[in-house]
Parts: C-alpha cells; sequence; structure tokens
C-alpha cells in the first residue's frame, strides 16, 4: 500500500554552512560555541560544504603542532573527528573566483565555496574581514558560531 504525504518531504531542505578553519579549529581545542558547532553537524543539524581549498587549510592546521599543543584531542581523535565531519559534509567544485572581494585573499576561497554551493552561512571568527565583501550575495551571511547556533 503506498502512502502519498502530497509532497512534504520535497519541502524539507537541510540547512548549509561554510564552516571556516578557526571554528574546527575550536573544536579541536574544546572551545564552546565552535565545539557545540561541530557537533550540531555532526549529528545532522546542517550540512557542512568542503571544497578542496578549505580542506587543504584543514589539513594545514591540523599539521601544526604550535596550534593543537592545548587540544584536548590527541592527534589521532584530531583525524578522526575531521574524518567524521568530512563524512557529513557535501563536496562543491568550485568553478568560478569572485575576484576582488576581500581585502585578506585568504578567506576569498570560502566566499567561492559557499556561493557555489548555495549556503546560507559562514561561519568563523573572522567576522570583521569576511563582512568587508565588495560583492555582496543577500543570501549568505557571515555569522559568529554563537549565532549560527541560535539559527539551528
Amino acid at each position: 500500500m503506498a502512502f502519498v504525504l502530497g509532497g512534504v518531504f520535497d519541502t524539507i531542505k537541510t540547512m548549509r554552512a561554510v564552516i571556516d578553519t578557526n571554528i574546527f579549529l575550536g573544536a579541536c581545542l574544546g572551545k564552546g560555541a565552535a565545539n557545540q558547532t561541530i557537533a550540531a553537524c555532526l549529528r545532522g543539524q546542517f550540512t557542512p560544504l568542503m571544497g578542496a581549498a578549505l580542506l587543504a587549510e584543514y589539513e594545514d592546521v591540523l599539521g601544526r603542532d604550535a596550534l593543537l599543543i592545548k587540544s584536548l584531542l590527541s592527534e589521532q581523535e584530531q583525524q578522526t573527528l575531521l574524518d567524521v565531519f568530512l563524512s557529513k559534509a557535501e563536496w562543491v567544485r568550485v568553478y568560478y573566483a569572485w575576484r576582488p572581494n576581500l581585502p585578506d585573499e585568504g578567506g576569498n576561497h570560502l566566499v567561492e565555496l559557499a556561493i557555489a554551493g548555495g549556503a546560507e552561512f559562514i561561519v568563523t571568527r573572522n567576522l570583521r574581514d569576511l563582512q568587508r565583501m565588495e560583492l555582496r550575495f543577500p543570501q549568505l551571511r557571515v555569522v559568529s558560531p554563537e549565532d549560527f547556533l541560535k539559527e539551528l
């Protein structure tokens, strides 16, 4: 017997967000809202977007012993967290570079990933630089992890 709900499930869409490296690092260090943001991802409350540039940045940060010396997680646990996080992420290819955009060139890849993947949010601690975009995308908000958690 078929059961039809009249397309209710067609309208359900998971929130999509780009999680800046500083938030993932904060989760490894066990820091409040950053930790809660990554935990929300692991619970399936939103879909993180991942691309080549962002993954390279994550791996670079996890390779810096000086940054993770205060981490509550061992090196193996950090890698496991990254693997689980990546299993929840949607891979997005970026085909178009939006330039010039940010004063700090290093953050442009976050905006490009967000636009290419249809994200509603970039979650970061670097609000000042990312909120100074020359190009504006009305559907995209740059927020702190605290504000993002309120949206969930």
